[in-house]
């Protein structure tokens, strides 16, 4: 029988109990870690989001009430208990913060029984990540969770901090907004109050805070809630939290300077390490030729080698073969590996072809000096040797190589470096080497649409200097558009925006948009250009993907309270699911399913 905590006020958390409160009553509330009877004396670890207690109850000090209803706690009973903070008279338990005292019981009340959970509240789970899922309430007591959540409400209160004494206005923007299908899908959302149109959950509030701009706020910042309907990985959700902001009157550098104190005073404050400013700089062009990534893990080397101009001439026809259709051939030295078994090297070639790779050629300096090598055949002994001169192979090195057009082979390599560095244990897991990434392209091709897209989105503004190509070679054009990266994963990306309305025309125009079509989907923001708009620039930063970093987790979902699964659903809520007939009938939508082999819904 649960008992009420009428009377009752909880004057301490377990954890913040320390051997200052030594001689202290006090009352503390929390869960049941672990009873444990010894005959006359129970002890009971009593356990809150601040810590772990170690309670005694003996009959002397308790009377029998209280000493049987201890005997009866479990594991998870909600308890409230009343005592004297005593130091241990057993030996100090270093593995918890209040190792030096314990409570000496002398009233308990049972506040909530509970069943028997399916899997130990403990900090380090050899749960099944699903079966945690379904019972997250539970899974959120872990301290591991509790500690990472706790952090992110710091880091999350820092950031607000920061901004508001920089002038930023923390100003919220609609969660319900108009459709412009650009980039990832969106979560929409139907209107019983007009049937057949939609609302849309914003990807990011990218309109809105550009006309704040308009409307002369000059700073502005939210932590925002957005959404994305695009396929999930271990640092992606398809509903986030990112730390948006938007400045008038600035350029990059104003942007960037902001970003980097407000990131220092974060991981500061938050995991107390030291950020040196500035951080450092690379463009895009750069990246991709070192790294083969434009989020570079820069933790280790192993960078990229073009040597096209090297291979141009020799036998091997998927080298020369390549450059002919206008790619390129580059490769990685992996040092001290010239020994890997052609089985493994067979497995990273499948990992290569994951990326897009046709195959991998490699090339091993045995420690004799000589070679040993999958295209061996196909060149003479002194191009072998200028090739490895080239890659700056020493004996007992491995040297792997693509050949494809610049886009597969940067992915292929840069994919398998950071592969190579996990393997290997290259990877220093307690730096964090954060780098900002500039001069992105402003458009890319798609295959898919057969016409140039906006690489970031359609207000980038372009390079000044680039301006003239952007009609005969508009892959050309170079974006003023930045990105922070931290040890391989985007923390956050922003630009420069267009501000004149005859470059954003120009802009569209090489988008493919018809005047018409452009004012249907944004017509209310380039008309709120025409009324004085300021020079302007923004940024974004995922705020779960930052904490995920700063805790070391290995996925966005051990900083997220209630977070989705692959497939866009909760286990524990199971969202989505269907939806009563009437309310469908109240909103004019009539499912249309394909029949499968199990029903028709």
């Amino acid at each position: 029988m649960s008992e009420t905590m009428k009377g009752l006020k909880r004057t301490h958390r377990c954890g913040e109990l320390s051997a200052a409160n030594v001689g202290e009553y006090v009352t503390v509330m929390g869960w049941v870690q672990k009873q444990r009877n010894k005959g006359g004396i129970i002890f009971v670890d009593l356990r809150d989001r601040a810590g772990i207690l170690q309670v005694i109850f003996e009959e002397s000090d308790c009377g029998k009430e209280n000493f049987e209803k201890a005997e009866k706690l479990r594991s998870e009973f909600v308890a409230a208990v009343t005592g004297r903070v005593e130091k241990r008279a057993a030996a100090v338990n270093e593995n918890l913060a209040t190792g030096e005292i314990e409570v000496r019981a002398e009233s308990l009340r049972i506040l909530s029984e509970a069943e028997t959970p399916p899997f130990p509240i403990e900090a380090e789970s050899r749960t099944k990540e699903e079966l945690r899922l379904k019972y997250r309430y539970l899974d959120l007591r872990r301290p591991t969770l509790q500690k990472n959540l706790m952090l992110r409400s710091r880091i999350t209160t820092t950031i607000r901090n920061f901004l508001t004494g920089e002038g930023f206005l923390e100003i919220e923007t609609p969660m319900l907004t108009k459709s412009t299908p650009e980039g990832a899908r969106d979560y929409l959302v139907p209107s019983r109050v007009h049937p057949g149109s939609f609302y849309a959950l914003p990807q990011s509030p990218q309109i809105f805070k550009q006309l704040l701009m308009c409307s002369g706020y000059d700073r502005y910042f939210q932590i925002a809630r957005c959404f994305r309907d695009e396929d999930l990985r271990a640092d992606r959700q398809p509903e986030f939290t990112q730390v948006d902001m938007e400045l008038s009157f600035v350029e990059v550098d104003d942007v960037i300077d902001a970003t980097e104190r407000m990131v220092r005073r974060v991981c500061k404050e938050a995991i107390g390490i030291e950020v040196n400013l500035p951080m450092k700089r690379i463009t895009w062009q750069e990246a991709m030729e070192r790294f083969g990534s434009d989020k570079p893990d820069t933790r280790f080397g192993m960078e990229l080698k073009n040597v096209s101009e090297v291979v141009k001439d020799c036998g091997f026809g998927v080298f020369t073969g390549a450059l002919e259709n206008g790619g390129s051939v580059r490769g990685i030295n992996v040092k001290g590996q010239a020994e890997m078994p052609r089985k493994k090297i067979d497995a990273l070639t499948e990992f290569a072809k994951g990326y897009g790779a046709k195959g991998l050629a490699y090339l091993s300096v045995q420690p004799d000096g000589t070679y040993k090598s999958s295209f061996a055949k196909f060149m003479t002994e002194e191009e072998l040797s200028a090739l490895v001169t080239a890659m700056e192979g020493e004996k007992g090195d491995l040297l792997l190589f693509a050949a494809d057009k610049d886009k597969i082979v940067y992915n292929v390599l840069g994919g398998l470096r950071v592969e190579l560095a996990k393997q290997l244990d290259l990877i220093d897991n307690d730096r964090f080497d954060f780098l900002w990434v500039t001069e992105f392209p402003l458009l890319e091709w798609s295959e898919e649409e057969n016409r140039f897209v906006a690489m970031h989105h359609p207000f980038t503004m372009l390079m000044e200097e680039d301006l003239p190509f952007i009609d005969t070679e508009p892959g050309r054009v170079r974006a003023k558009a930045y990105d922070i990266v931290l040890n391989g994963v985007e923390l956050g990306g922003g630009s420069v925006r267009i501000f004149q309305p005859d470059v954003q025309e120009k802009m569209f125009e090489v988008l493919g948009f018809t005047k018409e079509s452009a004012y249907e989907r944004f017509g209310f923001l380039i008309n709120a250009f025409k009324y004085g708009v300021p020079p302007h620039a923004g940024l974004a930063i995922g705020l779960d993907r930052f904490v995920m970093l700063l805790v070391k987790a290995d996925n966005i979902r051990e900083v997220i309270a209630f977070p989705k699964v692959k497939d866009a659903s909760c286990l524990m809520s199971e969202a989505p699911n269907v939806v009563d007939d009437i309310q469908l009938e109240e909103l004019k939508i009539k499912l249309d399913m394909e029949e499968d082999d199990e029903s028709v819904c």
